[in-house]
């Protein structure tokens, strides 16, 4: 099988290839649907001003007429012209089309005729009528709606917006005149997509469905991929961590076997610290561990009771001495806050200040100075532990409550730990209904403030 780092770029490419296929089928065939369903629509249109236009014609047609003879009483013969309704025969109009009707009787057939075949009754028309005088060819406008004359100037630049149909009418056999009729319908593109709306919309929610199923497995892809490191440098970090206090553990012991040794007690006295020193070191290791799995499943019970954060925090310091040596150290205690007294849990308040002065120290160079500073405001006891140590960037700053995260530390290679330090000082600032905010500056130092409200 291959590996997780391998496999998961093939899983993208596969994935992202089949989506952008979906959505290019999908695409082509909205697009095909729309083409088929405007040529309807267009064929239709052409139809219903033929319809119209053979209406208008048959409304002008004329019987053949006839001379009927009749006598009187007298005898006499009188002939009248009449016409024969029984005369299947008709000729074309001598009086043209458009002086036998007007422009509401002309828009009303062509209403009827687009509403029989389920079409928008929007269009402009016009009957123009042309004359042949000798090798001239005149056309004049006989009848128009209100917008026609305006539309048909501008036929050039709206042939992308509107459809113009032209239907010949009638030949007068008096006169070489011909009639035309022109009707300018809008193009049917958003009438189109209208009629498939249902269908398009139903593809592009689906298609954002897929996209955003894409998404999440995606994320959750990293998550698991980022959660495997996580998970394996955790494992190869408590192995170092656990491992080098065994070892020592493990030497102090082979030296108390030694004979020299038993017999000075002074040494035996030294390597029995030893000893105690990195089994506390493991126990501390160990605990931090259960209690980030009591945090994860919510079983984190505090014992509250009214503590003064001033002592907490110097007793804190006086347990960080050695440490604070070490880096050439200081601290500028600031402690004006003049109600120190919070209701909180002694043991985890007080790993949450002694996370946060170990977090300092370790992430500092040589002549570390940290200023802690408490004041009131209103209802609060506001704690500020600020450092001038390595800083950290906007991105670690994001992060640095994530538990098992690590910041990277440049050229500082000896930090030890899990990475759940800063996560168990949320978890316990949240348990006491506590805020904290993050300032840092890379290079130039860190200041965690926090804000607990005081009854």
């Amino acid at each position: 099988m291959l590996p997780l780092k391998k496999i998961f770029p093939v899983i993208i490419s596969l994935i992202t290839l089949s989506l952008l296929g979906i959505i290019y089928i999908q695409f082509s065939w909205i697009r095909n649907a729309a083409h088929i369903k405007k040529e309807e629509k267009e064929q239709k249109m052409t139809e219903a001003v033929l319809a119209a236009g053979n209406e208008l014609l048959s409304r002008s047609l004329t019987p053949v007429t006839r001379i009927q003879i009749d006598r009187n009483k007298d005898g006499v013969a009188a002939g009248r012209l009449s016409l024969d309704p029984l005369s299947d025969n008709f000729i074309k109009p001598l009086i043209p089309i458009s002086a036998q009707v007007d422009v509401n009787e002309v828009s009303s057939v062509l209403r009827k005729a687009m509403k029989e075949r389920k079409l928008d009754t929007l269009f402009e028309f016009g009957i123009e009528s042309g004359i042949e005088s000798g090798t001239q060819y005149r056309t004049s406008i006989q009848l128009a709606s209100r917008h026609f004359v305006e539309r048909l100037r501008r036929r050039e630049m709206d042939s992308a917006l509107y459809q113009e149909i032209i239907v010949p009418l009638a030949e007068n056999f008096a006169s070489p005149t011909m009639e035309v009729l022109h009707v300018f319908v809008p193009q049917s593109s958003l009438t189109v997509f209208k009629s498939l709306g249902w269908m398009i919309f139903g593809s592009i929610l689906f298609t954002i469905i897929i996209v955003t199923a894409f998404a999440l497995t995606i994320r959750t892809m990293l998550g698991q991929k980022k959660l495997s490191e996580i998970k394996s440098d955790f494992i190869n970090n408590m192995t170092h961590e656990l491992k080098t206090p065994l070892a020592t553990i493990s030497l102090a012991i082979d030296a108390i076997g030694n004979e020299r040794v038993m017999e000075n007690k002074e040494k035996i006295r030294y390597f029995s610290g030893i000893i105690k020193e990195e089994n506390k070191r493991m126990n501390k290791q160990v605990e931090s561990i259960l209690q980030s799995a009591l945090m994860e499943k919510e079983e984190l019970s505090l014992n509250l009771q009214p503590i003064d954060v001033h002592q907490l925090i110097t007793h804190t310091i006086d347990n960080l001495r050695l440490q604070l040596d070490g880096k050439n150290g200081r601290v500028d205690l600031q402690l004006n806050a003049i109600q120190p007294i919070l209701k909180a849990d002694e043991v985890h308040f007080s790993n949450l200040i002694f996370n946060l002065l170990d977090n300092a120290i370790k992430y500092s160079k040589d002549n570390l100075e940290i200023r802690i500073t408490t004041s009131n405001t209103r209802k609060h006891l506001v704690i500020s532990i600020a450092d001038n140590g390595i800083g950290m960037t906007r991105d670690t700053v994001s992060r640095i409550f994530e538990k098992f995260y690590r910041a990277h530390t440049g050229n500082v290679h000896n930090v030890k730990g899990f990475g759940l330090g800063l996560s168990y000082v949320k978890a316990i600032v949240d348990a006491h209904k506590g805020k904290i905010r993050v300032e840092s500056v890379l290079g130039k130092g860190s200041r965690f403030t926090m804000e607990f409200p005081q009854e």
